[in-house]
Parts: C-alpha cells; structure tokens; sequence
C-alpha cells in the first residue's frame, strides 16, 4: 500500500482573548462578615476559656474550640494585612491586631503582614518567599515545621529587621517579651496546664491546619514564581464547593486571592466565576479537590461532567508519555509474582525522573530487552494495568522453550535491572468522561493482557459505558487474571458482564465449552452481541482467533473503524512478500537529530535507519507491535503487511518502517511525530 504525505491545513484565526481578570467590585466601606467572624471567634475563644477554668467544660472541647478560633482569625487577619477589610485604613490594622492575637501573638502583626506581602512578592520563589519552608520542603520535614511558623519566620526577621520601621520592631520586642513573661508566670504557678489547653494547644493544632491549608496545598509542586506567571504560581482547588468552600473559608480559591489581594475571602468564588475563561486562557493552575491537575479543557469537561451528574467526580484522565517515541532505559524490577501455573506477574520500579516518559494509555504495551548468555533478547508485553494508576506492569506466559519467558519464570526476581521502552501502540481508545458506549473483548489466553487495562481504565472513567468481555481458555486455573477479574465484575456488577470460554472443562457450561470460534461467534452476534449496539470491539489473542473474529465481524456489517485487532506477533511472510525493491535515499528524524542513510535494495526503512542509529524503537518486526511507527514526511513507500496501523493512522501519513520499502528514490520519515 502506498501512503502520500500529509499536505498542511489552512491557517486558523485564534479567537478575541477575554479582558484581564479584574475582582468586579471595590474594597467595601466595611465587610460585614469579616468583622462578624472576628466577634464571633473572639466570643466562642471567651466562653470555652471561662467554661473550663469553671469546670463547665472538658479539656477536649476547650482545646478543639479554641483551635478552630485560632484558624478562623488568621483569615481576619490575613483580609486586614490586604486592606480588604475597610476603605478606612486604619481600621484594618485595628482588626488585624484583634485577630493576631490569638494566631500567633509572639509575632506582632505588622511584622507578619511584611512577611507576608513578602510571600506575595516571591510566592514559590525558594530564595525569597519566606513561606517557602512550609510547601517546598522535603515531604516529612513540612509536618514537623508546620507547628512552629515563629521559628521558621525567625531567620527572615532577622536579616531583614535593619530595614524595618522602628515601631514595628518595638511592637514585635514588646509582644515577644509580653508572651514570654506570661509563659515564666504560668509555670511559676503551676498553671501551664491551663494555658497548654487554653492556648498553646490549640493554638499549635490551627496553625498546622492553617500551613497545610493556606500554604502546602495551594503552591506545592508548582514550579512557576510570581513573577515568572503569577497564573499558575498558585492555585484554585475545584471541587465540593459546599463543603470545602466554608471549611476552608474560601482558601480553595486561594489563586483569586493571589490576583486580587484586595478582594475579601467571601468574594473569592464569585471572582472566579466571574473570571473564569480569563484565567483559563491565561494558563490558571487548577487542581481538584481529589489532587488532579486539569488543564484549560480538563477543567471544562470536569465542569460539563459534574454539570450533568450534580455530584463531584475525580478526573483521571490518563496523561500520555512524553516521550517522543520508544526509548529504552534501564528499569529495576520490583516484583515478580506468578499468576497462573504457566504465567508471571512482572512489576517495574520506574525512577521518578521517568515517570512521565513512561505514562501509558490503556492498550498500550512496552518493549523489554535483556542480554542472556551475551544474546539480546527484545519482547513486546502489554501493558495490563490500568492507565490511571502510575503502575507499570506486565504479564510474561511461560512458553516451552522460550528464552526471555523462561528467564522470567525461572531466574528473574526483584531487584533486577531490564531495558524496557516506553509504552508505544495505539490498540485502544481514548476513555472520556462523558461518553456512554458498549465495549465488547474478544480474547483468549495471553491476550487478556491489554484488554484488562482498557477495561478497568473505561470503568474508571467512563461511568456511564458498559463493558462485555468474551474470554477462552482452556481451564479456570490457567485463566490469567481470573481473581481480578471477579473483583472488577463485583465492583461494576451493572455495567461489566464477563463470559468464560473453556475448552478443556468437562463440567463447563454447555453452551460456553469450547473455543471462540466462528460458529461460537456467529451465535453471539445473532443474539446476545447485536453489533448495532456495540461501539467499539477489542479482539486479541491467537493469530487464528483473531483473523476469524474480525472477518466474522466484517461480515455482519461492522465498520473496520470499531474493530481494534492487537496481534503479539505479524502473520509469518510469505516468499512473494520479499519482492526486489530499488535502492533509496532514507532521511530519518530521532530524538530531534537528522540522518540520511542509502537503503540498500530490498531492505525496510527500518533497517536502513538501524545502520547508523541503534537506538531507533523496533521490536516484533513483524508489522504487529506498531513499535517502529513513524510519520512518512515526503516519498511513497509500499507496506508488506500491517496489522498495527489503523485507517485514521494511515490517513495521517503514518507507516510501519519495519514493513516499508520506498518506491520513491527519496523518502524522510520522522520518529518523532
């Protein structure tokens, strides 16, 4: 077949960016609710105190109170230090200090709003912004500090106590004397107690909510700075509004208050949705309350789902790699663990430094290399997890003289190092969220594999699709997979239906025993499988299975489009295959490099660029695995066989260098597409 290079579209016109955010309305004469909540916390802090020290009260509850207290009057003060409090400025720092006192009093206000209009200034900036300790320290440090922000604090009032007013630093010397005074009486008199229930208790369990809540969870692992894009330097938490809004006294929107400092915390959410298309085109970093990160489309289409649902749905949409195309790398093993009597489990460690390059998409599979006995040994394994866990592994059957699969059965173990490339194949489909479909599997043996991880991905994701799985073997015990496939049909019970195809039970059902055969499916397209209500088809397994299942689908009408066949190996070539084919001038595109190699007669593509690039991503070279799959840019080539490619593929000028032989004196392919 000869595939003609793509021509470009015409140029598009971008649409009319939406004006820059602004909050929608002025600092108010007076916020209500902020003062209200301050005479609120100031009031319950009152009463738990007098009811303890009179025995009305049980410690617990005093210390449980007078936390949230300590919580609550950080977002008064935080309002006050932006002025967004009162137009009548010193009427914000009036309440600031009410407020401060019961945060962190051994700080004087005026020196914490420095610090944090510091914060603002540098947010995420490691060097500069003095509340970097609290979101980008090592992971079990932040716990530890959380508790002790005045201490953490205490550098950066140091270096800079020279620059600051003189008032400022009496009234922070003053405070700092004040709370310790008061901390020698206490335990002069033997009331410590009192005051550890009373205050410093409770005071500590606010503040460590209070850096998890205003610090940890809006900027950690945000790479951006203020400066570099004050749009993705913080973020918005999406998500159970109704909860997580008063609970967290707006701080879920904490990106709107980075933007609009002056905007009070009770304007938070109606600024966003007031904003929300500017912030989108701007590149807003957005997470769900679930810890996903959406993108501008993500945060829409979870917006339409949880729209349409009225409840709120974790997004977990697959990534894909980022790697350009298969590339190998050293992976430790961390697990290997038998399945059946005849197959292993294989789980890979991947670094952290890989794990984009090795995000997969349901179907998916990888390649692995070893040296046995100084022979390289290349497998193709699908990937039989689902893709929205960031779990590589795959499933080796044992075959009887099999070198790599009789490795793996008898010597691999955890701990060992293979090279495995990154996930590569287009045998699935692309999950959405909104979609309501019918998936039908038709598989056997092995080819449960790939399957498995569309199947569980769908599930997950598309909670409104069906899944049917038609799957032969020869025994319950030699099924792969059979425990987790019980449990995914117990957790899906109205959604996901599995039938079992065993050829060698005698006490099997009937009309299940067998193989998956042309009868067998004939029979199931007549009844139970009507093709007009299946969307989309996955078939794997067994070369001869495979062929008959898609012809047999064929032939009731089923467009090639909705039928997705995943061979492990290509259809062995025939003599005639192998006809002479002139020599050409291949220009290859790897990894972002350029080279032109002459292609001797009757060699691929792929051959041609293996001369001058080991590295170039092969593996079944049998048209089977779509392993070698690149872009043919210029030039005519001719396919011996493709059971890889689908249509849209073809039509986008892809091809199976493996496979391909020019027919053009030029030809440049790019891998990188």
């Amino acid at each position: 077949m000869s595939i003609a290079a793509a021509v470009d579209g015409p140029a598009t016109t971008s649409p009319e960016p939406h004006p820059l955010p602004d909050p929608g309305a002025p600092v108010p004469t007076l916020a209500l609710p902020t003062v209200t909540l301050l005479v609120v916390a100031w009031t319950a802090f009152a009463a738990s105190t007098i009811g303890y020290l009179h025995g009305w009260f049980p410690a617990g509850a005093t210390i449980a109170i007078n936390a949230a207290v300590t919580f609550v009057m950080f977002t008064v003060s935080h309002d006050a230090i932006h002025h967004a409090i009162s137009s009548t400025r010193w009427l914000n720092g009036c309440v600031g200090r009410l407020a401060w006192l019961l945060v962190v009093p051994i700080i004087s206000f005026p020196t914490y709003a420095f610090l944090h209009i510091e914060h603002h200034r540098h947010a995420n900036d490691d060097a500069n912004d003095p509340d970097a300790w609290a979101s980008h320290s090592r992971w079990w440090q932040m716990p530890l500090r959380w508790p002790f922000p005045e201490l953490m604090y205490s550098g950066f009032i140091l270096r800079t106590v020279r620059s600051r007013p003189k008032s400022e630093v009496a009234e922070t010397l003053g405070l700092l004397i004040l709370c310790l005074s008061a901390l020698g009486v206490a335990i002069v008199t033997g009331h410590f107690w009192t005051l550890a229930v009373v205050f410093l208790i409770p005071q500590r369990i606010g503040l460590i909510v209070l850096l998890w809540w205003f610090d940890w969870l809006p900027h950690h692992d945000l790479a951006d700075t203020q400066r570099s894009n004050r749009y993705g330097a913080t973020r918005a938490r999406v998500g159970m509004e109704w909860l997580y809004t008063p609970l967290m006294l707006s701080q879920n929107y904490h990106l709107v208050h980075h933007l609009h400092p002056s905007v009070p915390f009770y304007r938070y959410r109606k600024t966003w949705h007031r904003n929300e298309e500017a912030y989108l085109e701007r590149g807003a970093a957005i997470t769900t309350v679930f810890g996903q990160h959406l993108n501008a489309g993500d945060y829409r289409e979870w917006k339409l789902l949880n729209s349409k649902l009225g409840r709120v749905v974790p997004v977990h949409m697959p990534p894909r790699s980022s790697a350009p195309h298969a590339v190998l790398h050293n992976i430790p093993v961390a697990s290997v663990d038998p399945i059946t009597a005849d197959s292993t489990l294989v789980t890979f460690a991947v670094p952290e430094a890989l794990r984009d390059e090795f995000r997969f998409e349901p179907g998916q599979h990888v390649t692995v290399r070893t040296d046995l006995g100084g022979v390289g040994v290349r497998r193709t394994y699908s990937i039989c997890a689902p893709a929205t866990r960031a779990q590589l592994r795959i499933a080796v059957k044992h075959i009887p003289g099999g070198a790599f699969s009789t490795f793996v059965a008898e010597e691999l173990k955890a701990g060992d190092v293979l090279e495995v490339m990154t996930p590569s194949g287009r045998f699935g489909t692309a999950p959405e969220p909104l979609a309501r479909r019918h998936y039908v599997g038709l598989v056997a043996g092995s080819g449960i594999t790939p399957v498995l991880s569309i199947l569980e991905t769908v599930m997950q994701i598309e909670t409104e699709s069906r899944f049917t799985l038609i799957y032969g073997n020869r025994t319950r015990e030699s099924t792969m997979f059979r425990h987790d496939l019980a449990r995914l049909e117990s957790r899906y019970a109205d959604r996901l239906e599995i039938t079992h195809v065993l050829s060698d039970e005698p006490l099997h059902t009937p009309a299940l025993r067998g193989r998956i055969d042309r009868d067998r499916l004939q029979s199931l397209l007549s009844t139970s499988l009507a093709p007009d209500t299946v969307d989309e088809w996955f078939i794997c397994g067994p070369i001869g299975m495979s062929t008959v299942a898609r012809d047999v689908l064929t032939g009731h009408g089923v467009a090639d489009g909705r039928v997705h066949l995943e061979l492990f190996t290509g259809y062995p070539q025939q003599a005639a295959a192998h006809r002479d084919h002139a020599s050409a001038t291949v220009t290859f595109t790897l990894s972002g490099q350029q080279a032109t190699v002459e292609l001797t007669p009757g060699d691929s593509v792929l051959e041609a660029a293996l001369q001058v690039r080991g590295d170039a991503p092969y593996s079944c070279m049998g048209g089977a695995c779509g392993t070698c799959r690149a872009r043919l840019l210029h030039g005519t080539v001719v396919m011996d066989q493709n059971f890889a490619l689908g249509s849209a593929d073809l039509e986008a000028g892809y091809v199976l260098t493996c496979q391909a032989h020019p027919t053009s004196p030029t030809v440049s392919v790019d891998f990188d597409a």
